[in-house]
């Protein structure tokens, strides 16, 4: 119900001003939320919620405004979380291509930097939707930048936090006061401590999608936070909104996104009703005035415009970054992508690849192209996997034009699969690289049995066991051989002395037998005849492994 309210209040008869007035005060105030906190677990509600406390220090927005219209009480058609499903469901569970791919490369990221904080991608979009409406329904270049810049109200204490100017106005062009920028809504104050370059371009821009989610998630997963534990979770959300509702707001899209959703191609994605960060148009000067023609008051944005050339000027934004009058440079676009390596990718079973499959992401005049989301899938029957345990993995090229997969691990299943590499959200054609393998390689054959003794006439009391291994593990289906020979320096077969029988019961010295599934051959009764002396049973595998086991023959003592 807790949704449904939401919605209504935003729909109704409350004007945007109205509501845009409530949420700044509910941001400034830090008060709780109107949403009850007994919603039930399908709308993303906790009862526990209305406890959580606020983690100490500046929120990473400056407590600016966000999207507080919540999903639709419909849910996405499959109860999983995936990007493999088909475009189609209910709108707001689509998310554009490029974002998707810097959601789910943070995620892995971090799976790798920081195991301990179990950060889910969903986490990130429910974040990017309520604070940008997903960068503004996906409206980023191919390198994940915004197409103009997404800015927070000015932060004069005037229905939001106080914060004077911490970077000159290179990230906001505000020189007086910060302003909440880019799809995550980093003031630049928390950005200098907590910027990344997740694309590689040797750059961290909150104005990037890719920079911007890892950061977020580097913040997210800050004091060891484990991200599956509740109390960490509501501490990580909470530390980027000191707000009940916001932390209520970003549970049920989290929820939301964990019951499924599907990728859009971007500038598609759908835009949240309601306060949120300035409008794609608006100026990235801290004071924009409206046009004198327009019927609508002015936007409260704080202290008037200081005179040109004063100390709060604002840095005039470069031509074609941000200037929604200046068309951008045009930059490379990918055309093809090429293999960095040629061969078959090989591994024994239970074991590492020696080799990556990467991808060269060129232009059309073959230049390398940066910025890339470069999908990398393992297709075909195979228990293979890359390091981290994805089977799927988006990777961002660098400056180089190079994108490398993970490290691939082999499984127990031996054969031939693929490793497919696709861009993101464009159409480009696919390439795949081979990928085989073989069984496990025995190293070491054992037995408990070390020399055994019977009486003439006879047979052995014990029975022989091996087992194979490679490196410490069992190894199945290994073929033995087990032969009577003369002696360890002699390796004929004797014309008399231990045997094992065949069908007829006949002397038998020689067989084959296979390991089972735990590695184990154990061999049938030993019999003597009259002959006295000492004989060894050797077996060797098929690739060469050998073991020795001394057979004796005598007359028990008088």
């Amino acid at each position: 119900m807790a949704a449904l309210f939401g919605r209504r209040l935003r729909k109704g008869a409350m004007t945007t001003a109205v509501a845009a007035a409530a949420i700044a005060a509910l941001s400034a105030s830090q008060a709780p939320g109107a949403i009850p906190t007994d919603m039930d677990a399908d709308n993303g509600g906790n009862a526990q919620a209305a406890d959580a406390t606020p983690p100490p220090g500046t929120p990473v927005t400056g407590n600016s405004p966000y999207y507080t219209e919540l999903p639709p009480l419909t849910t996405p058609d499959k109860p999983i979380a995936s990007i493999d499903l088909p475009a189609t469901g209910p709108a707001e569970a689509g998310i554009p291509a490029t974002v998707l791919a810097a959601y789910r490369q943070a995620e892995q990221a971090l799976a790798e930097s920081r195991p301990g904080c179990n950060l889910p991608w969903q986490l990130l979009a429910a974040i990017g939707k309520v604070e940008s409406g997903q960068a503004r329904g996906g409206r980023v270049n191919d390198q994940g930048t915004t197409l103009s810049p997404i800015l927070g109200p000015v932060l004069n204490g005037v229905g939001f936090a106080n914060i004077s100017d911490t970077d000159n106005g290179q990230y906001d062009g505000d020189t007086t006061h910060d302003r909440a920028v880019g799809p995550m809504q980093f003031i630049p104050s928390t950005w200098a401590t907590w910027g990344q370059d997740g694309n590689g371009d040797g750059q961290k821009d909150p104005n990037n999608i890719y920079d911007a989610a890892l950061a977020a998630g580097q913040y997210l997963c800050a004091g060891n936070r484990d991200l599956s534990v509740e109390a960490d979770l509501h501490k990580a959300i909470l530390g980027y909104n000191h707000s009940q509702e916001y932390l209520n707001t970003v549970l049920t899209w989290f929820a939301y996104y964990k019951n499924g959703t599907h990728e859009v191609p971007d500038g598609t994605g759908v835009l949240p009703e309601g306060p949120g960060p300035a409008d794609p148009g608006t100026s990235p000067s801290p004071n924009p005035t409206p046009p004198a023609t327009s019927p609508k008051p002015p936007k409260e944005t704080g202290s008037p415009t200081p005179p040109s050339g004063g100390p709060g000027t604002p840095k005039p934004p470069k031509p074609g970054d941000g200037d929604p009058t200046t068309p951008p440079a045009p930059k490379p676009v990918v055309e093809r992508l090429e293999k960095t390596l040629t061969g078959t990718l090989t591994a024994v079973a239970g074991g590492a690849f020696t080799e990556r499959a990467g991808v060269r992401a060129e232009d059309a005049t073959g230049k390398p192209v940066a910025g890339v989301p470069v999908r990398f899938e393992i297709t075909g029957t195979t228990d293979a996997r890359f390091s981290g345990g994805a089977s799927v993995v988006t990777v961002t090229t660098g400056k180089d034009g190079l994108a490398g997969a993970p490290v691939l691990q082999a499984g127990e299943r031996t054969g031939e699969f693929r490793v497919r590499a696709t861009v993101v959200g464009k159409d480009v054609a696919a390439v795949e690289y081979a990928a085989s393998v073989t069984a496990r390689q025995t190293d070491t054959l054992a037995s408990e049995q070390k020399a055994l003794t019977a009486a003439p006439g006879a047979d052995f009391a014990e029975t022989v066991e091996v087992k194979a291994t490679s490196g410490g593990v069992a190894v199945a289906g290994v073929g033995v051989t087990a032969t009577v020979i003369t002696s360890a320096d002699d390796a004929t077969t004797p014309a008399a002395g231990p045997y094992f029988k065949d069908e007829a019961d006949n002397p038998l010295r020689s067989l084959n037998g296979v390991t089972d599934a735990n590695g184990v051959l154990q061999l049938p009764k030993i019999y003597t005849d009259d002959t006295t002396g000492t004989f060894v049973l050797r077996l060797v595998t098929e690739n060469g492994v050998t073991l020795d086991i001394t057979l004796t023959v005598a007359a028990p003592p008088v």
